[in-house]
């Protein structure tokens, strides 16, 4: 008997990928060992996120680095850092930027519900840019120039989604940002693999980025990396960390918080809500060097092996392996069905009440077409996700 078993929860199969609303996915036992090991000690957590900064520094090329309780966490501790800086009196008004810089400036396009970690913190979201290329009015989205535009003397920084398709270029958007001198804060939560992009953001003058620890990094699902400017990190620590403590008893690591910048402690801030447990913050690191150890072409091998499994079941039915020659991409499998015979709503209803449950990814719908991601299957999962389709399917 399972855990789930004894709560009373069934399990299933995630061919969906590392959605939230599906538990993300299977962390590997060196992560598992790694978060028990750290629960049979007690340790000062700033000088463990202060090993954290040193490690993720290492891998992103940040000159500091820190760990939250996911992507979004991470963005609201940026954007409050963005606000603040050092000032203690300004992280205890939080969510009240009233009278600080209060504005980001965000392409229109770039709006998603994850903006939401940006306006909670006490920003308000300044949009430019008309997306006619999704549109199909035309083919402009926003430029620099709209943004360097939209920058005041109350913009506190500018938001950058991450995505292949965003516009302008990354380095072009900081190029305007920094003549203004306003940071850009990045959103690259779910943009691992490939590997590269670890270190990519920050080179291209990215001043903070949130990275999801529970998506393609394999750590716990409540986990996330910040990344960047040192002053900008030591404002999201202050912000995040419980301070109770008397001032002239406080030594925080000076890698971490250099407390002499300081006019005084602050008070728990608007990030205390974003806490990572050293069970978090020691699985992240240890999935981190997993992730960096096997490197972007083993990944995708292991990852195409089981697309390939998920094909070979569906023999006969029309399935495309995309992303299969690229080791920097998730090979994912798009099985397009016939409208007449079973609609995408039906086969993914009839998949995840089946036993075992199966969740395939229904996004691509409106085309006919439902996809396999492979990134959270347990060994032997790919063979009984193709079979259970294969089932379902020949039951017409």
């Amino acid at each position: 008997m399972t855990v789930y078993d004894d709560l009373g929860v069934r399990t299933l199969i995630n061919a969906k990928g590392t959605a939230t609303r599906l538990s993300g996915g299977i962390m590997r036992p060196e992560v598992s060992a790694a978060m028990v090991a750290a629960s049979q000690a007690c340790v000062d957590i700033a000088e463990l996120q202060a090993a954290a900064s040193r490690i993720i520094s290492e891998a992103t090329g940040a000159e500091a680095g820190y760990v939250a309780s996911g992507a979004s966490a991470c963005l609201l501790l940026g954007a409050a850092a963005c606000i603040t800086g050092l000032d203690p009196g300004r992280m205890a008004r939080l969510p009240d930027a009233a009278g600080m810089k209060n504005e980001c400036v965000m392409v229109r396009s770039q709006r998603n519900f994850y903006d939401h970690a940006i306006r909670a913190a006490g920003l308000r979201i300044i949009e430019v840019g008309l997306p006619d290329r999704y549109a199909g009015a035309g083919v402009r989205d926003a430029e620099g120039w709209e943004i360097d535009d939209a920058i005041t003397d109350r913009t506190a920084c500018v938001f950058y989604v991450a995505d292949a398709q965003a516009r302008p270029p990354l380095a072009d958007v900081t190029a305007v940002a920094h003549a203004r001198g306003v940071p850009v804060l990045v959103d690259a939560a779910a943009q691992l693999p490939p590997q590269s992009n670890l270190r990519r953001f920050i080179a291209e003058g990215a001043d903070l980025v949130a990275f999801s620890g529970g998506k393609a990094l394999g750590g716990p699902q409540a986990s996330g990396i910040l990344a960047g400017r040192r002053d900008l990190v030591m404002a999201a620590a202050l912000q995040h960390l419980d301070l109770d403590i008397f001032w002239d008893m406080w030594s925080p690591p000076p890698t971490l918080i250099d407390k002499y910048r300081l006019k005084g402690a602050p008070a728990h801030g608007i990030g205390r809500s974003c806490k990572a447990g050293k069970e978090e913050i020691v699985g992240l690191l240890t999935a981190l060097r997993l992730f960096i150890a096997e490197g972007d072409a083993a990944r995708h091998a292991r990852w195409l092996k089981d697309c390939e499994t998920v094909a070979a079941a569906l023999d006969g039915f029309l399935v495309t392996i995309t992303g299969s020659n690229d080791t920097g991409a998730v090979p994912i499998v798009e099985i397009t069905l016939d409208p007449e015979q079973m609609s995408p709503t039906e086969l993914c209803l009839r998949l995840q009440t089946g036993e075992p449950a199966v969740v395939l990814d229904p996004g691509q719908r409106d085309k006919g077409i439902v996809t396999v991601n492979p990134m959270c299957l347990r060994p032997g999962e790919a063979q009984v996700t193709g079979e259970q389709i294969a089932r379902v399917l020949r039951e017409l």
